[in-house]
């Protein structure tokens, strides 16, 4: 069945090829596609004969970026079982509500986040779900898991396929920033993985690439925007454990990288690296930046230090993730762009009315195409929000096109900002905020950071009598919230500015 088994599809074809060599190994872990889907075979085996999955299930992981995350990825897809990968920073409540959320059969996790993993068991013990089965990826770890190298050891390597998958059947779960609390979990299916790869191919790679990935692979930008096309292309692909700015100068150089991508506040830490000066990255066809504008002098700097050719585009995990690419010729002339759209997305501009806007005019970006999410996991009234009775799909940011064809993203709809390539919303935080007993009202706000783009900057007003300081109350958040959705500042007002319907006035607080 070549739906779901990617990596069964590809071992026909090239098995002796490298597909993946993972350097947050010691020592690094170089794997085969012909060993790559044998490890997918028997971690597939071992979900369906010992924890029990069936075509549907939820099976999740809890780990920092390494081949771990591909093979239940790919084990999953055979079974036709939905992988559901956690966003490791956040909180472990944050974490026990998507547990409850998703119900996963399994958990794998790595050793970090172990004493995340005892706090979720102890908090799912007074929950009506529980989950059966842990894999701990680096060894025996609590003492109701399993040792994950001693399960695929022991499992048995036979072929595994669901032959009843369909290209509409739910693969991956990926989590977006709620603005009401609980991230919302897009459902990506094989015909959205299979769309993305199309348009990725399209744009922008070749046979025999060599890709370093630093996005972490709970991300769509980890996961899909290129990993995946470089599997089903043949391609091999460099894994980290997290982004080390002198690590990948050195990988780039070493592997003869072929495609890197990251966001702008990555590309500005490489150039602060000890090896900047002497790294040969004279093999990149490219470089794809995303998340927030890349700035002209550093566009320049990579330009006339290295060599180097910028692609600039624009993603969201709910559709593609590749929706738009601004070519490299471009990226002086066409500063601050997306770009143009990819090849199968259509895409519109429109005015509250949903009528279409011509150029230079600002309104909302809807999009259409095969490459668009399912919906929201268990979240119909999320799911029917952003899709009307056109089969567009709302994005929520505000966007204009010029006379070229040339996309910009003018303002977010949303109160979301970008801090270090992640979502962060205002109202989430606000949420934990209001749980202090001091805060009568309260409003966060993403400022300039130099370091991660955007950070949070909490303004509140304190109840009459009340008291408390900057520090209790960023203290407070600290212990609700993930660290990068933690603003680093608090400002003390006595009042914030309203709008006549009583609303906060955000853009007054910017």
């Amino acid at each position: 069945m070549y739906i779901g088994d990617y990596l069964g599809r590809r071992q026909i074809y090239s098995p002796d090829k490298l597909a993946i060599i993972d350097a947050g190994k010691m020592p690094v872990l170089e794997l085969t596609f012909r060993q790559m889907n044998e490890r997918a075979d028997r971690l597939a085996n071992w979900l369906r004969d010992v924890a029990g999955v069936q075509k549907g299930d939820r099976v999740a992981i809890l780990a920092r970026d390494g081949v771990e995350h591909l093979d239940l990825f790919y084990a999953c897809a055979k079974l036709g079982a939905i992988h559901t990968p956690f966003n490791w920073r956040l909180h472990w409540r944050e974490l026990a509500d998507l547990i409850e959320l998703t119900t996963p059969r399994a958990l794998l996790f790595s050793d970090d986040f172990k004493p995340a993993v005892e706090q979720i068991q102890l908090t799912l013990a007074y929950s009506p779900f529980a989950i059966d089965h842990f894999l701990h990826l680096e060894g025996p770890g609590l003492p109701c898991s399993h040792d994950y190298q001693s399960t695929l050891d022991q499992s048995p390597r036979r072929p595994v396929a669901c032959e009843t998958l369909g290209e509409e059947d739910i693969a991956c779960l990926l989590f977006t920033g709620g603005t009401t609390g609980l991230p919302k979990g897009a459902m990506v299916s094989h015909r959205m993985i299979c769309w993305n790869v199309l348009n990725t191919v399209i744009h922008d790679l070749q046979h025999d690439d060599v890709y370093v990935n630093v996005f972490p692979l709970f991300h769509a930008g980890g996961l899909f925007t290129y990993l995946s096309s470089q599997v089903i292309f043949g391609n091999t692909t460099v894994l980290t454990r997290q982004f080390d700015p002198a690590q990948v100068l050195d990988l780039i150089q070493r592997h003869q990288a072929t495609v890197f991508a990251a966001v702008p506040t990555m590309y500005q830490m490489l150039t602060t690296a000890p090896n900047w000066e002497s790294a040969d990255l004279s093999r990149l066809r490219f470089c794809t930046s995303g998340g927030a504008p890349l700035p002209v002098p550093l566009v320049e700097k990579y330009t006339a230090e290295k060599g180097i050719r910028f692609k600039q585009g624009f993603g969201m995990t709910e559709f593609g993730p590749g929706l738009f690419a601004l070519p490299p010729e471009d990226a002086i002339r066409k500063a601050g762009s997306i770009g143009r759209p990819n090849y199968f997305v259509d895409v519109r501009v429109v005015d509250e009315e949903n009528r279409p806007l011509g150029p230079d005019q600002p309104g909302e970006l809807l999009l259409k195409g095969p490459s668009r999410s399912s919906g929201y996991w268990n979240n119909p009234e999320a799911s029917a929000a952003v899709l009307d009775a056109d089969g567009w799909f709302h994005t929520g940011d505000m966007a204009r096109y010029d006379a070229e064809w040339y996309f910009y993203i003018v303002d977010r709809k949303k109160d979301m900002f970008i801090s270090g390539g992640e979502n962060v919303y205002p109202a989430e935080i606000e949420a934990a905020l209001y749980k202090h007993p001091a805060v009568h009202m309260c409003a966060v706000v993403g400022v300039p950071d130099p370091k991660w783009g955007e950070v949070g900057k909490a303004f509140v007003v304190l109840k009459p009598g009340a008291v408390a300081t900057a520090d209790e109350l960023l203290a407070h958040m600290a212990a609700h919230l993930a660290r990068y959705k933690t603003p680093k500042s608090v400002e003390f007002r006595s009042e914030l500015p309203l709008s006549g319907m009583g609303k906060i006035l955000r853009r007054e607080l910017r």
